[in-house]
């Protein structure tokens, strides 16, 4: 669904100039010269489009004319090259994105390289630390790193700037605010939140997981605590607390109780028609539903509704990473083209190109990227947000995670009964 949803994404054309100031990296410093042999890339070509990476292997290739560089990819590429990869003969570098991938499968067949020690000291061609400069860390595997997450996303809860302005409703900034406001909203006839019901992930990427990082004090830790499964976790007090918030937003008559049975589609038409206020969603939101937008209706983006006041935001990612073989052929090659697309302004190309943000802190305010991808960008640079990992169970705990929460918001079953469903699921994936 997230591959499906972010192919909504509209492309735009590579610059026609190649002169881009540091887009080639600004790697001037001799990292990336006077590489020689054969490199491959493997990248899946969806709603992001292959422009960039045209763009990018274009640059690289230029500051490495003796490079022979082979570009394999497509929409179909994972199923494609997954006989190479069982067979120990795989590209070098790898986008790990669409249909046919899984990064945690890959780093458990020991596909992937080790980068731990690399990452800590990679530097792009500007001079800076890549982890400094990226809004999400590498995925943690047991104190390993494999992977670096190339596109970044956030789940978080939309409005409509222009009619919030219109009808005098303040934008939230915490919990308090929230309520407040959507108090008025409801008095106003119009439901004050929204969902995908048939698909429960939204609110739970949404809303849910922010508010047990929030109910945690900011500690993002609590997200990687119940992806690894820890005994207990699905119950302790932090969680408990944030679901109770999601029952006093249901019980205050908040949630419109027939999203249960909306697809994407139709909670995100009513949310345009303003027939509800909020929905919880992906920052692919604008570029999907651009079709339908009406007239004058102005799209905005809140990272998280659930924190106290003067309690940081927090943004629960969604991502696309990127990784060297293992088995790669020339490893010199990948560790430089790695470092050499990790530049800010290869990330505001990014946003240019795809109408999407790239896991880099740039500034693009003067940039061609759509107002939803510079406001979530202005707080992706604040320091008054905490970005958490995504939380990346199995399918049976996930499948408890989706049922629980809808049973949640149907009053069919208590926090501490959600509680229990998620510490079963997770007991027997254990």
């Amino acid at each position: 669904m997230l591959a499906a949803c972010s192919g909504a994404n509209k492309e735009k054309p590579a610059p026609s100039s190649t002169n881009q100031g540091s887009s080639n990296g600004g790697n001037d410093s001799g990292k990336s010269e006077g590489l020689t042999g054969d490199f491959e890339i493997q990248y899946f070509v969806g709603g992001y489009g292959d422009t960039w990476w045209k763009h990018v292997i274009g640059e690289f290739q230029k500051q490495n004319p003796n490079l022979n560089i082979k570009q394999t990819a497509g929409s179909q590429i994972n199923d494609q090259m997954r006989p190479r990869w069982i067979q120990g003969n795989p590209p070098d570098f790898v986008y790990i994105d669409g249909a046919g991938s899984n990064e945690a499968q890959m780093v458990t067949d020991e596909q992937l390289l080790d980068l731990t020690d690399f990452l800590k000291g990679a530097t792009n061609g500007d001079g800076e630390k890549i982890l400094d400069i990226a809004i999400a860390g590498p995925t943690d595997y047991s104190g390993k790193n494999f992977t670096l997450p190339l596109v970044f996303g956030s789940w978080g809860t939309f409005y409509d700037k222009a009619w919030f302005k219109q009808q005098g409703w303040d934008t939230p900034t915490d919990f308090e605010s929230f309520m407040a406001v959507s108090e008025k909203i409801k008095a106003s006839g119009v439901s004050p939140y929204i969902h995908t019901g048939v698909y429960p992930y939204y609110i739970n990427g949404g809303l849910v997981n922010s508010a047990i990082v929030a109910a945690n004090g900011g500690d993002t830790s609590i997200i990687s605590r119940m992806a690894s499964l820890e005994e207990g976790i699905f119950k302790s007090e932090p969680v408990m607390k944030a679901l109770n918030r999601i029952v006093q937003v249901r019980d205050a008559g908040f949630v419109d109780p027939g999203a249960i049975a909306l697809n994407h589609t139709d909670s995100q038409m009513a949310f345009l028609q303003h027939k509800a206020a909020f929905i919880p969603n992906g920052l692919w939101l604008e570029n999907e539903m651009s079709k339908d937008v009406p007239e004058g209706f102005e799209f905005d983006f809140i990272p998280s509704v659930m924190q106290d006041k003067g309690e940081k935001y927090v943004a629960i990612p969604y991502t696309a990473s990127v990784a060297i073989a293992a088995k790669a052929k020339n490893q010199e090659a990948a560790k430089a083209f790695l470092e050499f697309i990790f530049t800010k302004q290869f990330a505001v190309d990014w946003a240019e190109m795809t109408g999407a943000i790239m896991n880099v802190k740039a500034d693009l305010e003067n940039s061609t990227a759509g107002p939803v991808v510079k406001t979530a960008m202005n707080y992706f640079n604040s320091d008054n947000l905490v970005v958490a990992p995504a939380l990346i169970v199995n399918a049976d705990v996930e499948t408890a995670l989706q049922d629980s929460i809808i049973a949640l918001l149907d009053k069919r079953i208590t926090p501490e009964e959600w509680g229990d469903r998620l510490e079963k699921a997770a007991a027997a994936a254990r």
